[in-house]
């Protein structure tokens, strides 16, 4: 079961892929993709890691969103379907950051012992 909680995140740093390879930003592009890269570790800072990757992600969704739309609502098209499309893309990215929160990614993700647990 543990693979499936999986899916969204991995989804959400494949759209983001995709979407800055549309605009022509490789190297974002190439970031997107190592965070799939990132998720085998089992250490906090990975977990870390994509969680901010994540949330960034969904700001730039919304201001992706927020630019789209004022492009159209200043010509005078639609832009209904784009706010909903793109909102619900940056309430899942953000979602997905979100599960790395869940008790599960916790343990699966757990903080590195401190120095006096370690009996140092």
């Amino acid at each position: 079961m543990t693979p499936l909680l999986y899916v969204p995140v991995v989804l959400s740093a494949l759209l983001l892929a995709a979407h800055f390879f549309r605009a022509g930003h490789v190297v974002v592009v190439v970031v997107c993709l190592a965070l799939l890269a990132v998720l085998p570790i089992r250490r906090r800072w990975a977990g870390l890691v994509v969680q901010f990757a994540l949330a960034i992600g969904a700001l730039e969704w919304a201001r992706t969103l927020a630019v789209f739309a004022a492009a159209r609502a200043s010509r005078g098209e639609p832009y209904g379907r784009l706010v909903i499309i793109l909102g619900s893309v940056a309430l899942f990215t953000g979602l997905s950051a979100l599960i790395f929160s869940t008790p599960r990614f916790r343990r699966i993700y757990p903080p590195a012992r401190s120095r006096s647990a370690q009996g140092s």
